[in-house]
């Protein structure tokens, strides 16, 4: 009979299902914010790209005789 009682306490305790919660809210955090960092990064890249080839374009001489 102890062990039932004991295979009893132990299935109805729930002191871990806080801690699996916090650890999925917190792994969809990090996934969420990896997500929007690759985003952000890859966008400014491309716009550094643009930038730098626009400028790479210029004559600097020609701009101010304009």
């Amino acid at each position: 009979m102890r062990i039932l009682h004991d295979a009893w306490t132990f299935f109805s305790d729930e002191d871990g299902a806080v801690t699996v919660d916090w650890v999925v809210l917190t792994a969809a955090l990090v996934i969420l914010g990896l997500t929007v960092l690759l985003s952000v990064a890859n966008s400014t890249e491309a716009l550094a790209t643009r930038t730098s080839s626009s400028l790479d374009s210029m004559d600097p001489a020609s701009t101010f005789l304009d």
